[in-house]
């Protein structure tokens, strides 16, 4: 068997199994070098000659993902202070007050679409204006779920529009969290593994799987969900994120500047992820929103908020360079090029559904790109796939199975938020509901994306 098959495999089904998923990758990568033929350490031989052992290829590969976790750090950071802003609770009471107000001089069906609208536009500002991820979710979703429930609106749908603006940002605009995933995970690893990125426009390879990221989501909304569905009132327990000092109209408008400042730096200047949070958070720092007595706890707190993801992107970085080392990506394309032929239409459809597996087993398409990429990259270039379907594979592969993946910040958020009151189960009303409405969807707008491009 390839060696670099045996560790994906062998990754899959330990992440399968909830065994810790950077525990998973770097089994998966010892076991995978080892059965190559590579030494455990560096070994020098009589002549002099220095081979290295997986040992140093996983470290090697650690080291390169050290920026891109650096980032993903600094963002929490910046997350962790904007909340400590207060700016999003008041967004949160404006959206609450806001929807009081409207329900007598609205229809039903009006606050519905109102509710919808508010929570969609959320869910893509979490991800890049006001990069908080999923930490809008429990300060949003429990103060409305009387609302929801009023309206017999199903959870099913709710879950599926949150998912769609947590997934379809990040995969198809390159800012906040987009800037991890298409410029410097997606681009700088095609790049890495021969592929020609120069002036290749990353958002036009992402339009077509983004367009069937939102076909999932009109089906799920005027098809699947869009009857009434009954709940109980029962008491919500609301998760409360509290500051230290109270939300002010002073200290949320100096964090909508700290937010102008991050953004309008990642508008201007390219892979300018961390120099922006870094100036975000230097700004609600010199505002006084962030005082010096607290910076460190809000710094830590950030940090910590995106740890996990942090270290599995690093740890799928050092298997990545392992399976490059093992010099067996040539053979497996070759063994490719042999079973498909010239048949890029099935070529594309395996390379989708091997991605689905592999996000759907470890949870975070983040993560997911590093390891595709050292396959799909040769292979793409080899059965005359262009750039830009290439960058579509890749980026479609690594993004399937984040919606319906159980392990998944973006269905976990969702679930945590709307299981409140003990009535919305996270495997029948979230992971099923977004992997049917999302993935599905996603494959085949990928697939088309890999033949038309």
């Amino acid at each position: 068997m390839n060696a670099v098959v045996l560790a994906v495999v062998l990754m899959m089904i330990l992440a399968l199994l909830r065994i810790n998923v950077v525990l998973s990758l770097a089994i998966a990568a010892f076991i995978g070098g080892l059965y190559a033929g590579l030494p455990l350490s560096t070994v020098t031989d009589s002549a002099g000659n220095t081979q290295l052992g997986v040992m140093e290829h996983f470290q090697n590969g650690l080291a390169g993902g050290a920026q891109i976790a650096l980032s993903y750090a600094m963002l929490g950071a910046f997350a962790m202070a904007i909340m400590h802003s207060g700016l999003p609770q008041q967004l949160a009471h404006l959206v609450i007050r806001k929807m009081e107000q409207e329900r007598g001089n609205r229809s039903t069906l009006n606050l519905k679409w109102l509710l919808m609208a508010g929570l969609l536009a959320m869910s893509v500002m979490s991800q890049n204006l006001i990069p908080i991820h999923i930490a809008f979710i429990p300060m949003l979703v429990p103060p409305l779920m009387m609302v929801f429930n009023q309206l017999q609106i199903d959870r099913r749908l709710l879950a599926c529009v949150m998912t769609f603006g947590l997934v379809t940002t990040y995969m198809f605009l390159p800012y906040g969290f987009g800037e991890i995933f298409l410029k410097q995970i997606l681009l700088g690893n095609a790049a890495k593994f021969g592929l020609d990125t120069q002036g290749l426009n990353v958002v036009t390879a992402m339009a077509i799987p983004a367009l069937g990221m939102f076909a999932g989501l009109l089906i799920a909304a005027f098809f699947s969900y869009r009857k009434a569905r009954h709940y109980q009132s029962r008491e919500v327990q609301q998760q409360q994120h509290s500051t230290a000092i109270a939300p002010s109209t002073y200290r949320s408008g100096v964090a909508i500047a700290a937010i102008i400042v991050a953004f309008a730096i990642q508008l201007f200047v390219d892979n300018a992820l961390l120099l922006s949070a870094m100036l975000g958070f230097a700004v609600l720092m010199l505002a006084g929103v962030v005082k010096r007595r607290d910076a460190d706890s809000v710094f830590d707190s950030g940090i910590r908020m995106m740890a996990m993801i942090g270290f599995i992107m690093i740890a799928a970085k050092g298997f990545a360079e392992v399976m490059n080392a093992t010099g067996q990506i040539d053979s497996l394309v070759n063994g490719a090029m042999e079973l498909f032929g010239n048949n890029r239409v099935l070529a594309a459809a395996a390379m989708l559904l091997v991605g689905l597996l592999v996000t759907m087993g470890i949870g975070s398409s983040f993560s997911t790109l590093p390891i595709l990429a050292a396959i799909y990259v040769p292979l793409c270039m080899e059965m005359g796939f262009s750039a830009l379907a290439t960058i579509a594979i890749i980026g479609t592969a690594g993004a399937l199975g984040d919606a319906g993946s159980p392990a998944s910040d973006s269905t976990l958020g969702p679930t945590v938020g709307l299981n409140g009151d003990g009535q919305h189960n996270h495997i029948r009303d979230t992971v099923i509901p977004t992997f049917l409405h999302f993935n599905i969807p996603l494959f085949i707008a990928g697939w088309i994306a890999a033949l038309i491009l």
